[in-house]
C-alpha cells in the first residue's frame, strides 16, 4: 500500500491522526473523530491553529474560552449542505460533546496568533459549481484565501458526481515562487456514496520521481507532499473530499501538468 494512503484506525473515536512529523513535512495536520451521541473529545491547540469541521452530525463545542453552542446541521455529508465550522487560534483549547453520532475533522497548521476564534459557516458558504462536462464538481469554500479567517490554513470541501473527475486538470503547488506558484502541502479526506464504493487518486511529479495511483475507500486520507493529484469518482459512486492546505504563504497558486494545459486553455 502506498505510504501516501492512510486508512482509519477503526470506526469509532479518533480514527485519523496525521501530524506534520508523521507525514514527513512541515505544515499540515489532520485528525478525525467519529463519536457516538454523548461521547466527548478535547484537545489543546498548542502552537497550531485549528479549524473544526462538522462533517456529519451535531456537537456542543467549547473553545478558546467561549461556549459556541451546538454546531452541525447535516446528518449525511452527501446532503451537500454548508458545513458548521469553528476557527481556533494557537495556544487555546477545545472540547466537544456529541449531541448525535457525529464526525468532526480537525484541520491544523502553524498558528501565529493573528486571528481570533470565530464560527465559520453555514452562513457565507455557498455551494459553487466548477468545471465542465465530466470535470464538473461542487465546492464549499470554508477558508480559502479570500476569507481572512486564518494565519496559515486553507480549507475547502468538494463534491464530485459519479463518473466525474476532480482536482483536474492536473496541477501542482509544490514550489515557493509566488506569484507563479506557492508551496502548499495538502490532505484529502475522502467519502464515497454508497460507502461500499471506491475512488481513484493519482499523485505524480513531472519527472516521475513520485507516481502513485491509489484506490481510496470511504474514510481514507491521501497525503499530497508534492506533484499533481487528480482524482476520479467511478460510475455509480459520488465522491466527497475535505481538503486541508498550508505552507509558508497563505496563497493558492498552481501550475498545470504539461499534458493537460491545453484543457485548461480550452475550458477557460
Amino acid at each position: 500500500m502506498s505510504v501516501l494512503l492512510k486508512k482509519p484506525f477503526g470506526n469509532h473515536g479518533k480514527v485519523h491522526e496525521i501530524t506534520a512529523t508523521s507525514a514527513g513535512w512541515r505544515y499540515v495536520g489532520f485528525s478525525l473523530y467519529r463519536l457516538r451521541a454523548g461521547e466527548t473529545a478535547s484537545e489543546a491547540t498548542g502552537d497550531r491553529e485549528v479549524i473544526l469541521v462538522m462533517v456529519e452530525g451535531k456537537a456542543e463545542i467549547n473553545g478558546a474560552g467561549q461556549h459556541w453552542g451546538v454546531l452541525g446541521n447535516r446528518m449525511n455529508v452527501f446532503e451537500r449542505l454548508a458545513p458548521h465550522c469553528l476557527y481556533l487560534p494557537n495556544d487555546t483549547q477545545w472540547d466537544a460533546k456529541a449531541e448525535t453520532d457525529c464526525v468532526i475533522a480537525v484541520c491544523t497548521a502553524p498558528g501565529k496568533g493573528g486571528h481570533e476564534a470565530r464560527r465559520i459557516g453555514p452562513d457565507g458558504i455557498t455551494l459553487t459549481e466548477r468545471g465542465k462536462g465530466s470535470n464538473k464538481r461542487y465546492i464549499n469554500n470554508i477558508a480559502m484565501e479570500n476569507e481572512d479567517f486564518c494565519d496559515s490554513l486553507l480549507v475547502t470541501e468538494v463534491f464530485t458526481p459519479a463518473g466525474n473527475w476532480s482536482s483536474y486538470p492536473s496541477h501542482r503547488h509544490d514550489e515557493d515562487d509566488f506569484p507563479r506558484i506557492t508551496y502548499l502541502e495538502e490532505t484529502y479526506y475522502h467519502r464515497l456514496n454508497p460507502a461500499s464504493g471506491f475512488g481513484v487518486q493519482r499523485v505524480y511529479t513531472d519527472d516521475g520521481s513520485l507516481d502513485e495511483t491509489m484506490a481510496v475507500a470511504d474514510g481514507d486520507v491521501v497525503l499530497v507532499p508534492r506533484g499533481h493529484h487528480p482524482c476520479a469518482a467511478p460510475h455509480g459512486f459520488d465522491m466527497y473530499y475535505l481538503n486541508v492546505m498550508a505552507g509558508p504563504l497563505r496563497k493558492w497558486r498552481f501550475v498545470p501538468a504539461p499534458e493537460v494545459e491545453w484543457i485548461l486553455e480550452r475550458d477557460a
